[in-house]
């Protein structure tokens, strides 16, 4: 009769084990299966200006970053001054990736808030996002002169991230 209790009560054990462990971990520290490979291909409309497109190939040669956003993200709006920072520094280009947004609400958020980017690719079906494993808004991507992704931040950047982990990163791989 005992046992026929053990065993659940067991297994009920084990669950709540395993979801301790995983309350203990950190989701912007999610492995991408992307980073050391290269950027997926793309030719997407820009964002202020339809009628030009834009590729990552456009960026051959020159260390980038990519920042996925939308103007209905909260958590953009937090890293937007930073990126504003990062911008004025001029330390490398800074590309948008509009995901899964109205092109008026988008140009609206710019005009208001200023425009970080160097230009925005425009991403209303959201596939180019898919293709970069984005798990959802913002993420960003450094990536380096040959089109390999090298690092991937999920969540906003923060000052902190910034200058200790992005900056740093980029610097290094301008010389190779």
């Amino acid at each position: 009769m005992k046992a026929k209790f053990l065993v659940p009560l067991a297994l009920f054990v084990v669950l709540v084990l395993f979801l301790a462990v995983g309350l203990r971990l950190d989701p912007r520290e999610v492995p991408s299966p992307l980073v050391n490979k290269p950027a997926p291909a793309f030719k997407l409309a820009q964002l202020e200006q339809p009628e030009l497109q834009f590729s990552p190939e456009d960026l051959k040669g020159k260390v980038w970053v990519f920042n996925v956003w939308a103007s209905w993200c909260v958590a953009c709006r937090q890293e937007h001054p930073v990126l504003m920072d990062f911008a004025r520094a001029q330390i490398a280009p800074l590309i948008g990736l509009d995901y899964k947004d109205q092109r008026k609400d988008a140009l609206g958020v710019l005009k208001r808030s200023g425009n970080p980017y160097d230009l925005t690719a425009f991403d209303a079906d959201g596939r180019v996002g898919i293709d970069y494993g984005v798990y959802g808004v913002p993420e960003s991507y450094v990536i380096d002169k040959a089109g390999v992704i090298r690092y991937k931040h999920i969540g906003p950047i923060t000052s902190e991230a910034l200058q200790k982990t992005i900056i740093p990163l980029i610097n290094e791989l301008k010389k190779s």
